[in-house]
């Protein structure tokens, strides 16, 4: 089937190319090659090979009882067989869905039931981990590895493969991921966005929406260092395949490897999060000056809010390739180069395509002027008008009117149109009645020389209902300095009016955060309100 070929400019001459939608059709454009390279090019993949491996995997699911609208569930590492397994779904109208292999046996029941997955594709390292899981469910099976290790019960990702022909399936259509939320604020949902029932390269995704934007095509080679089975990555590592792209995918993220990566491999694009900025920002001197980023033309950062001291170092160390952008899985996004940043520090840029950001009352939902806080709408993606699955309240509590909505994030935008995040709206605290957001607090105290990472949230308190708290990683050696909170004291007093002040500090020797680089506060909240009948003050 023909592709529509959509005219973009690309980012170093902005000279017109071709964005395509679809696997298919870069196999055809450009069989040879690379798609698709995991870590240092010990394992690798072509454009025709994956789309190969992929239709083979489309058959085989569809001879599994799997059509379009089902789930496929992926629980495997960083690795060319979660590309393969992507596409597989992907271009049979089915939703896949990323599993954290970090989770509990538990969580991971809850998500393969809720997604209500009918394949699940594992290794053997993440088929341990869960083996409860998937005994208390019917879901089945696929295991990259198992005819390797001799587990006769399962079906062998590699034969099941060759026993299925190459050819695409009879009719394409385009899927789409359901990712879950990260349950940092409460029980995991999926995010499912309403399939269009097109083919695929009559479709424009999400992931190729993100690849035209930023002029991401034939020819790039596109760094990823974080986990797969969170949105961005695989959105990027995965829309990278859309258009031609190189996807580096590193199995796992370090320091310096990342780093010698950049030069290695040729990298053109990468993306991090802050806390992988504030790792290669310690690396030993003369590992930081090998880094020559002589094809490295942009750094896009997102996730986590990274502190103004971080930033101004990588764009002092880069120069000024540093982009940051804001989105949700829920929808809209913006954008912000090193250059406006620089002119107006700390903000998360304007909106990516030229449309507009509405800033909304918590209470009412009115429109709020210029500089004041409120409650962050989008309009929805065209290709991403999306529903909680299973969950009609909580869908209806996101939108606002016809085509508005949030991620449940608070900010206010300033005169030129710049956004600035103030919180997410489950973490503010309310103190004496007065409405305090932690973000502005963790940001200042990340600035403090003895501070690696911080959490701020609001503890019991009978007087005021709530207090604020800060839970401050630290260096070991540092724990049981008696001078260190009287320092952090005096910190967020020189910088901070009284009322946001921490009330009271915990050192800690390390905060719950995940791979890519969520903060899981609810955990540090939850033990916090033990003890409490309701978290309601």
């Amino acid at each position: 089937m023909p592709t529509e070929q959509i005219q973009t400019r690309d980012s170093a001459t902005d000279e017109p190319r071709p964005v395509t939608r679809y696997l298919g059709d870069c196999a055809r454009l450009w069989p040879d090659a690379v798609a698709c390279v995991i870590d240092d090019g010990s394992s690798e993949i072509t454009y025709r090979e994956l789309d190969e491996r992929s239709n083979a995997l489309a058959h085989g699911i569809a001879a599994l009882g799997c059509g379009p609208g089902d789930t496929v569930a992926i629980m495997l590492e960083n690795s060319i067989e979660f590309a393969v397994a992507w596409w597989a779904a992907t271009r049979s109208g089915m939703y896949v869905t990323p599993i954290n292999w970090h989770l509990t046996s538990g969580e991971t029941q809850y998500v393969l039931e809720n997604s209500r997955a009918k394949v699940v594709i594992t290794s053997p390292s993440t088929s341990a981990d869960a083996a409860a899981a998937l005994a208390a469910t019917n879901v089945i099976e696929i295991q990259v590895g198992a005819a390797a290790v001799g587990n006769d019960d399962l079906i062998d990702f590699a034969t099941f493969l060759g026993e299925h022909p190459v050819h695409p399936i009879e009719r394409e259509l385009a899927g789409g991921p359901m990712f879950y939320s990260s349950g940092t604020t409460g029980r995991p949902k999926g995010v499912k966005p309403k399939l269009s029932g097109q083919h695929p390269s009559e479709f424009t995704s999400v992931s190729n929406l993100i690849m035209a934007t930023f002029g991401i095509g034939p020819g790039d080679r596109y760094l990823s260092p974080a986990p797969l089975y969170h949105s961005a990555p695989s959105s990027w590592s995965f829309g990278a395949h859309t258009v031609g792209a190189t996807s580096v995918i590193m199995t796992k993220f370090d320091a310096a490897t990342a780093l010698g990566l950049l030069d290695s491999q040729g990298i053109t694009v990468s993306q991090w999060v802050p806390t992988m900025f504030q790792r290669m920002l310690r690396l030993p001197d003369d590992v930081r000056s090998a880094y020559r980023g002589v094809t490295h033309q942009k750094a896009f950062h997102a996730a986590a809010p990274c502190p103004a001291s971080v930033k101004r170092a990588m764009i002092e160390w880069w120069g000024p390739i540093i982009c940051e952008f804001y989105a949700a899985t829920e929808g809209g996004a913006t954008f912000i180069d090193s250059a406006s940043w620089l002119e107006h520090p700390g903000s998360v840029g304007r909106h990516w395509s030229g449309g507009t950001i509405h800033i909304l009352d918590l209470i009412d939902r009115s429109p709020v002027p210029p500089g004041g806080e409120g409650l962050i709408y989008f309009e929805a993606f065209a290709a991403n008008r999306f529903e909680y699955h299973d969950d009609p309240q909580k869908t209806a509590s996101v939108y606002h009117g016809d085509n508005l909505v949030t991620a449940g994030d608070i900010g206010r935008i300033d005169e030129e149109g710049y956004l600035y995040l103030t919180d997410r709206l489950s973490n503010m605290i309310i103190s004496g009645g007065v409405n305090i957001y932690p973000a502005e607090i963790e940001q200042h105290l990340a600035g403090h020389p003895d501070v690696i990472d911080v959490a701020v949230f609001g503890v019991p308190n009978d007087e005021f209902g709530e207090e604020v708290k800060a839970v401050v990683q630290v260096a070991p050696a540092d724990l049981d300095r008696p001078d260190l909170i009287d320092h952090l004291n005096r910190f967020c007093r020189e910088g901070l009016a009284g009322f946001k002040c921490p009330r009271s500090f915990d050192l800690v020797a390390e905060l719950p955060r995940d791979e890519n680089g969520k903060l899981y506060k609810r955990r540090l909240r939850d033990e916090y309100w033990r003890n409490r009948e309701s978290k309601l003050v």
